[in-house]
């Protein structure tokens, strides 16, 4: 059912189409709302957030409607995961219906029994969240945390997964950002030599809150491939959005899950507008996608990721970012936006409803 789902979803992609006969394969869905640091490069610090977790009622009737389909789920939007209570039950819902799990975790609450029930659970993924290898830097970045014991945390937890021989994939993450580019080769060098950690990722950063004066309009050869494979950003309140960009780019939600099934908010009269639009090379007309700061994947790197389970695509992603921050044929695989003066003033206005009409 997964891999003739994903067959529908690339020729829907190959053939350019508005309305999908596939589901997403993939989703970001944000449990809690709720965080403990405060980080200038954050979306919450221009989004405030509620203290508010996605109740058990909405987060089931997700995943029982896309199983079968889904393949994998982020766990994380606007909060730390950790901060969830009823975290490791979603897990274990996930997986009891086929779904793997990626979990993203600022370090904080990573005690010993947390580390362990981590990786005893069918959890797949996590990434660990660090901006910095040294402690000026990464509390400048991560203001709330302390830099010996979050390090001292990720520590624990690789040498736990090493002498157990778990197989929870780890990654490090950095977030690619002015102040702390010179600790990228130290930050690689680290974390590469420590027994557990799988990967090292360099992260470009996708949000303009510590650039404020730079402009992002943007010119993009591809379609988007969000559009056509997902994943769809789900809130904490159930409101759905059609990428992982769109809310924090104030986008009005497709919808919300009390009201409308996943299926049909796929195939919503925006999402299709959406697709045709980014079809017809007129992605940038709409404002979201105008200001949007993600990167965009070649073609073939898409109809990769059709091919494959969402789950291996996750762990190959960080290796394709590498290609393209150190490498000239990277940039040919992942194409970065960039200012473009040509970019049309008319934008297109989407037949979306307001905020509080989807709710």
């Amino acid at each position: 059912m997964s891999a003739l789902n994903r067959l529908r979803l690339l020729w829907g992609y190959l053939t350019r189409k508005s309305e999908l006969s596939g589901s997403p394969v993939e989703y970001i869905v944000e449990t809690t709302a709720k965080c403990n640091l405060y980080c200038p490069m954050c979306p919450r610090e221009s989004h405030p957030q509620p203290k508010a977790d996605m109740d058990d009622q909405t987060f089931q009737r997700l995943v029982y409607q896309v199983a079968g389909t889904a393949e994998h789920m982020m766990l994380v939007g606007l909060g730390e995961p950790l901060l969830d209570p009823k975290i490791f039950d979603r897990i274990t819902l996930c997986a009891q219906n086929g779904i793997s799990t990626l979990l993203s975790t600022n370090g904080t609450l990573l005690d010993e029994a947390t580390a362990r029930r981590l990786l005893e659970s069918p959890l797949e993924q996590l990434t660990l969240s660090t901006d910095g290898i040294t402690k000026e830097t990464f509390e400048y970045y991560r203001r709330g945390a302390r830099f010996e014991q979050v390090q001292a945390n990720f520590l624990r937890l690789a040498r736990l997964k090493h002498q157990n021989k778990s197989r929870l994939h780890l990654t490090v993450q950095m977030v690619l950002m002015d102040g702390n580019r010179q600790e990228v080769g130290e930050f690689l060098r680290f974390w590469k030599s420590v027994p557990g950690i799988d990967q090292v990722r360099i992260k470009q950063d996708e949000t303009d809150l510590l650039q404020p004066g730079n402009p992002t309009s943007t010119a993009r050869r591809y379609r988007c491939h969000y559009l056509w494979r997902g994943p769809l950003y789900v809130r904490h309140n159930g409101d759905v959005y059609p990428c992982c960009q769109a809310y924090m780019l104030d986008a009005p939600p497709l919808g919300n899950l009390a009201h409308k099934s996943i299926h049909e908010l796929w195939n919503s009269p925006t999402m299709k507008e959406l697709r045709a639009l980014h079809a017809a090379g007129r992605g940038e007309q709409v404002d979201m996608c105008r200001r949007c700061r993600a990167p965009m994947p070649h073609p073939a790197l898409v109809i990769g990721s059709l091919l494959l389970h969402s789950r291996t695509v996750r762990r190959w992603l960080p290796r394709i970012e590498r290609l393209v921050y150190f490498s000239r044929l990277g940039h040919r695989l992942l194409q970065v936006p960039r200012l473009d003066p040509s970019v049309p003033r008319e934008l297109v206005q989407l037949q979306t409803r307001d905020r509080a009409g989807s709710r």
